[in-house]
């Protein structure tokens, strides 16, 4: 998700929180307020208005933002973003986990999942983490999270992704967790001044089920 929902420019959010954001809600239904997800090597929880200094530090350098839209440029964007994804998320239209390393509880990156359809039969999916996470393990982690969380709980039946043909790492990292290439998006994402090439992935939901099946024993934790 290179192309991000949120438009800061566009944005007059009013810094309050939807109800089910300070009730401390023990619905069953994400729309009310997204579980936690805990893996080997990271948490995914919901967005918290304190973990705006720290995005902002992670998602700002250059080597985590050149290949997404530009995120906010304040610690106060930042918290206005945090503001968006629970109202999108309690209109059930988008869902945005904050990853923590574990032993932590600072927020180190985002996933991200919208609806592109009524229903959210089909959605979009995007990730950013801290540079000084790569390599470390964290985003296969924390893929398999949200995908099942996408799969299993919002009960989407495909997922799609798209990803800057020069992002290598990006295209490795959806290779890995078994994504599908399905084809290249000519000029489809502006960047800088430049309209870049997209490579689309997809996963359906049926496919990732088989592929748990398929090495069940390196997924259990």
């Amino acid at each position: 998700m290179e192309k991000m929902p949120y438009q800061a420019h566009l944005d007059s959010t009013l810094l309050a929180l939807p109800p089910s954001a300070t009730a401390g809600t023990t619905s069953s239904d994400w729309r009310d307020g997204l579980p936690v997800l805990t893996g080997s090597l990271v948490t995914l929880r919901e967005l918290r208005i304190e973990d705006a200094p720290a995005l902002m530090v992670m998602l700002s350098s250059e080597d985590v933002a050149r290949f997404i839209s530009p995120p906010p440029s304040t610690v106060e964007g930042f918290e206005r973003f945090i503001v968006w994804t629970l109202n999108q998320r309690a209109a059930g239209q988008y869902a945005c986990f904050a990853v923590v390393p574990r032993d932590s509880e600072v927020a180190v990156g985002i996933f991200q999942v919208r609806s592109v359809e009524p229903g959210f039969g089909t959605g979009e999916w995007g990730f950013a983490i801290g540079s000084d996470f790569w390599g470390s393990g964290m985003f296969v982690d924390g893929a398999k999270l949200v995908l099942d969380f996408t799969f299993d709980v919002v009960g989407v039946h495909r997922l799609e992704a798209r990803s800057a043909v020069r992002n290598g790492r990006g295209n490795g990292a959806l290779r890995k967790i078994g994504a599908v290439q399905e084809g290249v998006l000519r000029r489809s994402f502006l960047r800088n001044g430049e309209y870049l090439d997209q490579t689309l992935w997809s996963i359906l939901d049926q496919d990732w089920r088989d592929s748990k099946v398929a090495w069940a024993p390196s997924y259990i934790h």
